[in-house]
């Protein structure tokens, strides 16, 4: 069937009702895959099972003329739930929601016969004001689009499904939270800085929001995947946006922080340091979204059945592990593909490897000072290393469709921090309190006014009864006479709930009596001692990756003053790393302005020294398009049994062996770059193919009469500067030497087969990466 794989095991703790319920949509995958494509293209039979299918059945190569209904939706893609715009459940097919009807009609239904010229006065003559059609479709098309996000403007989403363990019952009374329920959800990724047609692999924070669409109300975890921020407190939120965004007079560079406007402002700003250098590690460029953290940045406050409260920090741990991108790859990839990452999502969930995160809390006791060994749990620069609070895991969320209108969902969605259900509730985290403001006001604006809880990506699953009325956009059809109360005329309705109706109530904290004051606690004067700990828990490979961020990021200022300044700020952090970003830029290290902090290293901190199942992971099978051919099938097929996606590289498009059994090819010399394989495979060593020139493509350069063609030596040399795994068999070995690849360095490997050599390949990719074929100097 096409744009479907049958190869992952999702990984979950034990067998349980998930784990059924994915199995489940797998299958209903499958079926309405099959079902789609038998019913349009007969017994054609299933493509090669590579996602990225644009469409749910292929299409002719003649225009096709026949009338018929819309296509159905690809088996992976699903909408919000169809639900009224007051919360209650319709029952309708979401297909509902959709186009329908076989023919092309104006937005009120009028069957059109022409829609390519406009109503003129004769053939050359002037275009009638009377032209409704025209007037409608360029009216439509004139207001598309909406104001972007200010921040978090570029975006990837799907929909899934969260499962409490009930592991949260003793210290939150939610009911998501309870055992074995099942609630939908919604989640979009996000970048911070750039539009929305920035690329994906920028340096930068990403966003990390989940909508629950409970039996309570709508919750909004709202988060990051960097656990702390910038500030402090969100008065001071538009002025580190306004520093990072592109420099007003000429609106460049583009979802970047390397310029001086970041630089000098978070250099002299010396709260935003922790999260400076989080972001110049590799956590600033994620390997996917789906092997991404992601964190709730504050502290909040849940409550249980008791009214006891506990304080907690979220944490989203991903099944397959926390992994980056090298920084040579990630700038490859802002070219050669900007979408790598909302394109990864979206094929994993086609292919059937499910994204998941387990949700996990620090649990901290919720005592009048609001600290734990010694750290203010209301300072959102700070972080509680798991050493000290470990993670509990109280659930977990599986992604399994994507959206089938990127605008009415992934654009549309609406999030806000202040949407809570009982047994959450917000702290005086002043970074938190501001954008409990913050988020309504902006979708006002955004979505047109007050009515954007009613879109259907945006509706609650819960019943509604707000006494809200009117405004843009309002498409509930209210009844009755009294939206207010006290009344008599609507028999009383609405009524107010109590605790025992699960009622949202706020937590009675005590407000000390004290003088209004534009101030905080001494607790939050400390700015490096945390950045300080991040850099003495990262791994030497981790540590060089950091300083060739801020030796590259600095470099690109223009001000000698901010480059000097921000030296040393990371002379408070680390002697060494301010010598090595010096060295870098050609500045002498300054000494620490005061004594450096001696904490204790966090190991769950680093990314590196754990392996981790290999669901989704890409591998390229590089041929000649004729040698081994059946080494080349059965390593495919083997590749496919681990749960991992081959590519096959050949030098032409179209199938191998079409008179035998068929391979397709997915990518061609011309065509793949070694950024989207997360291993190598050379299944032999294959000349120059008849596109290898300079003035087709560029990568192939002058003819040198090497061996190999130039497009896979350049393929290979990039994986091996990257850290990936190498494979070798059936002559591959002879293409090592023009990559200047040593056939014994770490992580190339050989063997007699495909399937021989791959059981190597897939020990090495465990850990993400060859981490030990560099030595680090730092």
């Amino acid at each position: 069937m096409p744009g479907f794989i049958t190869f992952c095991r999702c990984v979950v703790p034990a067998p349980n009702q998930q784990e059924r319920s994915v199995s489940e949509k797998k299958a209903s995958i499958r079926a309405a895959a099959e079902k789609a494509v038998g019913a349009v293209l007969g017994d054609d039979g299933p493509e090669d099972g590579v996602p990225g299918k644009p469409a749910s059945v292929s299409p002719p190569v003649e225009e096709p003329t026949t009338p018929r209904d819309p296509l159905p939706p690809k088996a992976d893609q699903s909408g919000p739930e169809t639900v009224s715009p007051t919360g209650q459940a319709t029952g309708d097919n979401p297909a509902r929601m959709a186009q329908s009807g076989p023919y092309l009609t104006t937005a009120q239904g009028a069957r059109l016969y022409d829609s390519d010229h406009s109503l003129k006065a004769g053939p050359r003559g002037p275009v009638l004001l009377q032209d409704h059609h025209l007037r409608e479709k360029i009216t439509h098309f004139d207001h598309e689009r909406i104001p972007e996000r200010v921040v978090h403007a570029r975006g990837a989403a799907a929909h899934g499904v969260f499962r409490g363990y009930g592991t949260a019952s003793n210290i939150s009374k939610a009911a998501f939270l309870a055992k074995d329920v099942e609630t939908p959800v919604f989640v979009r990724f996000s970048t911070v800085l750039g539009s929305r047609g920035s690329a994906d692999t920028v340096r930068d924070t990403r966003g990390f929001a989940t909508k629950f669409y409970t039996e309570e109300g709508v919750f909004d975890l709202v988060g990051n995947n960097i656990p702390v921020f910038f500030i402090q407190d969100a008065i001071k939120f538009p002025d580190i946006v306004h520093a990072a965004k592109p420099h007003p007079d000429r609106e460049i560079p583009q979802a970047q922080s390397a310029h001086d406007t970041f630089w000098d402002f978070v250099t002299l700003h010396t709260e935003a340091t922790h999260h400076t250098l989080w972001n110049m590690s590799d956590r600033g460029i994620p390997r996917s979204l789906r092997m991404m953290e992601g964190f709730g940045v504050h502290t909040f406050r849940l409550v249980n059945a008791e009214g006891a409260s506990t304080l907690v920090k979220f944490h989203w741990k991903p099944k397959l592990g926390v992994h980056s991108q090298v920084w040579e790859e990630a700038q490859m990839a802002c070219g050669f593909d900007p979408d790598f990452h909302r394109r990864d999502l979206a094929d994993a969930i086609e292919a059937g490897a499910f994204p998941q995160w387990e949700l996990g809390v620090q649990t901290f006791p919720d005592n009048p000072e609001q600290m734990f060994e010694g750290i203010d749990l209301l300072d959102p620069t700070k972080i509680v290393p798991e050493e000290l609070a470990p993670v509990r895991t109280i659930g977990l969320m599986t992604l399994n469709a994507n959206p089938s209108n990127y605008f009415a969902e992934t654009e549309q969605v609406a999030f806000h921090v202040g949407n809570m259900v009982p047994g959450v509730d917000v702290t005086n985290d002043p970074l938190m309190q501001g954008r409990l403001f913050s988020y309504v006001d902006t979708q006002l604006t955004r979505l047109g006014g007050p009515n954007f809880p009613q879109l259907p990506i945006n509706r609650t699953h819960a019943p509604v009864n707000d006494m809200l009325r009117d405004g843009m956009h309002q498409t509930a059809v209210h009844r009755g006479v009294a939206p207010y109360r006290p009344n008599s005329l609507d028999a009383g309705c609405p009524f107010l709930a109590g605790e025992d109706t699960a009622a949202f109530i706020e937590v009675p904290v005590e407000v000390p009596e004290s003088r209004k004051v534009r101030d905080a606690a001494a607790s939050f004067d400390d700015h490096f001692s945390q950045a300080r700990l991040f850099w003495l828990s990262m791994s030497p490979v981790e540590r060089e990756h950091i300083v060739a961020a801020y030796t590259f990021e600095l470099g690109k200022c223009y001000e000698q003053a901010v480059k000097e300044r921000g030296l040393k700020s990371l002379a408070r952090i680390d002697a060494q790393l301010c010598e090595q970003v010096a060295t870098g830029l050609g500045l002498s290290a300054p000494a620490p302005e005061e004594p450096l902090a001696d904490p204790r290293p966090s190991p769950a901190l680093s990314q590196v020294g754990k392996v981790w199942p290999l669901d989704g992971r890409v591998v390229a099978i590089v041929t000649d398009g004729v040698s081994d051919l059946d080494g080349v099938r059965a390593v495919r097929q083997a590749v496919l049994e681990a749960d991992m996606v081959p590519l096959i590289v050949a030098p032409s498009g179209g199938k191998l062996d079409p008179s035998g059994d068929p391979i397709t090819v997915q990518r061609t010399f011309a065509t793949a770059r070694s950024i989207e394989f997360d291993a190598v495979l050379m299944a032999g060593a294959p000349r120059p193919a008849a596109d290898a020139q300079g003035a087709r493509d560029a990568r192939a350069g002058e003819p040198t009469g090497e061996p190999v063609d130039p497009r896979v030596v350049l393929l290979l040399s990039e994986a091996f500067r990257h850290g990936k795994a190498i494979g070798v068999w059936s002559g591959g070995e002879n293409a090592l030497p023009a990559a200047g690849v040593l056939a014994n360095a770490p992580g190339v490997v050989g063997g007699d087969s495909g399937v021989s050599t791959l059981e190597q390949v897939k020990e090495l990719l465990g850990t993400h990466r060859v981490w030990d074929r560099f030595p680090p100097s730092v």
